[in-house]
């Protein structure tokens, strides 16, 4: 069944809503992993217990996890779902997942298992009307992923140009009623290189759209610079190494988000 109201189908996007920090959990044969621009062969691993990870991120205080399955990005279906239906078994904040879906039954079983948004990213270069259709079938459920270097889009787990530019990708569905963008700057994913801030804002401003900052995001100051521009549609930000590495403070970047810092 779909999920009711409750805090899994708590939309986090309403109007004047805070910037929300999203801790991403990538997992890759059935651990927690980093990548570096996007490069499986550069995999670190941080916890082979992702669950476990997701009860130690919910325990600090975050509202969302954000889930990738990387190997279902490349193989085009759901790969580490033991992985993602053991932290939707452990926690109960809300839950967004992409990687590797690609179809409306593989949509509607996640959102059946209680993932509370899905993301489209290759699907929705590959198949637009997938996106639409899914948004009428989901409302407020489906995200779209945008992953672009040097403002081109990149599809099938980054491996390939997908050959329209990011903010034309944004335009398709404008009108969809996708809930989200998560932009994510490839060039800066996972490298601390500090997050593209005027893109991700721009991006915002083109579209109407609340857009997900993700790439780049390493210290404090990333988080000051995104609250800057939240109201011209930033909706909220990616956490990834930084908090891993202990770069972050999630005490510290939750209370800055919530204005008590």
């Amino acid at each position: 069944m779909l999920l009711g109201p409750g805090p899994r189908a708590a939309s986090g996007l309403s109007g004047g809503a805070i910037v929300i920090l999203y801790p991403a959990i990538d997992l890759k044969d059935g651990q927690a992993v980093r990548l570096v621009h996007g490069d499986m062969a550069t995999a670190t691993v941080f916890n082979d217990d992702p669950a476990a990870q997701a009860r130690t991120f919910a325990a600090a205080g975050f509202a969302w996890l954000h889930l990738v399955d990387l190997n279902g990005a490349f193989a085009g279906r759901p790969v580490n779902r033991a992985a993602v239906e053991a932290i939707l078994a452990t926690v109960d904040c809300p839950v967004q997942l992409g990687g590797g879906i690609r179809d409306r039954e593989t949509i509607k079983g996640w959102l059946d298992a209680g993932v509370s948004r899905i993301i489209l990213g290759t699907a929705a270069v590959k198949d637009p009307d997938l996106v639409h259709a899914a948004c009428r079938a989901h409302p407020g459920q489906i995200a779209v992923g945008i992953d672009a270097r040097d403002g081109m889009v990149a599809v099938e787990g980054w491996a390939e140009d997908g050959g329209i530019a990011a903010t034309d990708l944004a335009k398709r569905f404008a009108d969809a009623g996708v809930a989200a963008i998560i932009y994510t700057d490839i060039g800066r994913d996972g490298a601390l290189a500090g997050v593209n801030v005027a893109a991700t804002a721009a991006l915002a401003r083109d579209v109407r759209i609340p857009v997900i900052a993700s790439g780049g995001v390493a210290a404090l100051d990333d988080i000051s610079a995104l609250l800057a521009v939240e109201n011209e549609g930033v909706a909220g930000a990616i956490l990834g190494r930084a908090l891993y590495d202990g770069r972050i403070d999630p005490a510290e970047a939750l209370a800055l988000t919530q204005g008590t810092a």
